[in-house]
């Protein structure tokens, strides 16, 4: 089956109405074979109380993008993804413009799959780096 990015970013975007990545302005941006890529803006509704992205809201772009990517490897009639668990290491700081989580495949079991999710800014600097584990299981 031929990769379509177009359909993939419009599922994306569809699945993302009234849900955690709508309230934080998530859109997914881009998509290849093997990676995702969404983009979140760092204002006042992400930030903590110091005026800084939260490391939780890093946490949510990670996880968000990264089971999304999942689902481009399943069938989704017939299964579905759950996060299992998330790790992340929060590098540098950011206030305010964009920042970027593009998830990578590391493992693609039939059960289990690993992902890398870098959280970048304009600049391409590393903000945060996370790992995600997801499960595939039958859809209920």
């Amino acid at each position: 089956m031929e990769f379509d990015k177009e359909r993939i970013l419009a599922m994306c975007a569809a699945f993302c109405k009234n849900t955690l990545m709508e309230t934080l302005d998530m859109e997914f941006i881009d998509a290849g074979p093997d990676f995702l890529k969404a983009k979140m803006p760092v204002n006042p509704k992400v930030h903590q109380p110091m005026g800084l992205l939260h490391g939780g809201a890093s946490v949510a772009l990670a996880e968000s993008v990264g089971s999304a990517a999942s689902l481009m490897f399943i069938n989704t009639d017939k299964l579905e993804v759950r996060g299992i668990e998330i790790s992340a290491n929060h590098v540098k700081a950011k206030r305010d413009g964009m920042v970027y989580g593009t998830a990578r495949i590391i493992h693609q079991g039939r059960s289990i799959h690993l992902w890398e999710i870098r959280i970048t800014d304009e600049n391409d600097s590393l903000i945060s780096i996370c790992k995600l584990t997801n499960m595939v299981m039958p859809r209920r």
